[in-house]
């Protein structure tokens, strides 16, 4: 930026197509300023919710984000890109389920997405979580109980439950506000606390608000 973290709603580009981490100009909008259009979901922070969203391209000032919920101009969004990179920054521009943000401070763009795919190569690397507080049904073969949801994530779910459940266990976890239920193995069980995964993802979609699965 010049002198200054300020930008307005044309430096942020509406590109509507993407293709993997792809480097593309845009010298008719930006001079010298590269947008890198990238497939990848970020965890955003909002006010009174959170959710998983598509961020469809990136630059060293900004990025444009997906989602089917809406959003105003105005509003400051957290955007973790991982569980080690966030970044700050204002909606400048919302147009039919798509929003360009300007960031806070200027980044390097290239800098970023290099370590991130580093980041994503490393052992032990685990998908965005959502940090959730809602009770969902755990439905065993002759049972079917409340059970208390601490996170959630496209692959599974962290829990907090009355009884011991071993690993291995089968389940079907019954998703409160979506109604949408999913067949779930405890990968870990310690005490009252332990995960699930789901043995079918679940789609970004299902968790674009947070706020919608306490309804």
């Amino acid at each position: 930026m010049d002198g200054g973290n300020s930008l307005n709603s044309g430096d942020i580009p509406r590109f509507d197509s993407f293709d993997g981490i792809e480097a593309i100009s845009s010298g008719d909008r930006r001079g010298s300023e590269r947008h890198r259009t990238i497939c990848r979901i970020a965890r955003v922070q909002r006010a009174r919710d959170v959710g998983l969203w598509r961020v469809r391209n990136i630059s060293d000032k900004g990025l444009m984000l997906a989602a089917d919920i809406p959003a105003a101009v105005g509003e400051i969004l957290d955007i973790s890109l991982s569980e080690m990179v966030t970044l700050r920054g204002t909606i400048v521009w919302a147009e039919r389920g798509r929003y360009g943000v300007a960031f806070d401070a200027p980044i390097d763009a290239a800098a970023l997405l290099r370590g991130l795919a580093d980041e994503q190569r490393a052992e032990g690397y685990r998908a965005l979580r959502l940090p959730v507080d809602v009770e969902a049904i755990v439905a065993l073969r002759d049972d079917a109980r409340p059970i208390d949801l601490v996170d959630i994530s496209q692959q599974g779910a962290g829990f907090r439950y009355d009884r011991t459940l071993a690993p291995g266990t089968e389940i079907d976890l019954v998703l409160p506000g979506a109604d949408l239920r999913r067949r779930a193995l405890v990968r870990w069980s310690r005490g009252e606390r332990g995960g699930l995964w789901f043995t079918q993802q679940l789609d970004r979609a299902t968790l674009e608000s947070i706020a919608a699965l306490r309804r």
